[in-house]
């Protein structure tokens, strides 16, 4: 009995390494557009994705038959939440300027391609409210981008 529970665990632990040297990459980068931190340097970003990796983990035998990134995108999403007020000081990020909320429904929406009923769901909001905070948030965006009078305009790189 011993043996076959230490047989399990080490093939979940190994599952679980698998699906995180395959997602962990693209998590990160949404908890650091979530987070408003610049790539370089992003402390509460990865602390962010340990929080909602450990919490996948937790759950990982009982997520057969679902999508795992998608169990694991909706820990980081909600365990952003329950932390976005750390999040609204400038940190020199990309998406610093804009509010915890419209960060999280542009990341869902343009990052990650997450259908708009899906997250109105996720985030407990109607479709039309999520479609409002995306176009405030890209109009934003674009008028990041428009160069003030007498300045050049930034360059900005695409990936």
């Amino acid at each position: 009995m011993r043996q076959r529970r230490s047989a399990q665990q080490r093939r979940r632990a190994l599952e679980f390494e698998t699906f995180c040297a395959g997602a962990a990459g693209r998590l990160l980068h949404a908890a650091q557009l979530l987070t408003a931190e610049p790539p370089d340097a992003a402390p509460q970003a990865e602390r962010l994705l340990t929080r909602a990796l450990a919490r996948t983990y937790a759950r990982w035998d009982r997520l057969r038959g679902e999508d795992p990134y998608e169990a694991a995108r909706q820990q980081l999403i909600s365990r952003f939440a329950q932390t976005a007020w750390r999040y609204r000081r400038t940190s020199g990020g990309l998406l610093d300027r804009l509010s915890p909320q419209e960060r999280l429904v542009l990341v869902l929406r343009m990052s990650e391609g997450v259908a708009e009923e899906q997250t109105a769901a996720a985030l407990g909001l109607p479709p039309e409210r999520v479609h409002q905070i995306l176009l405030r948030a890209s109009a934003a965006m674009l008028s990041r981008q428009t160069p003030a009078p007498g300045r050049p305009r930034r360059e900005v790189a695409t990936p």
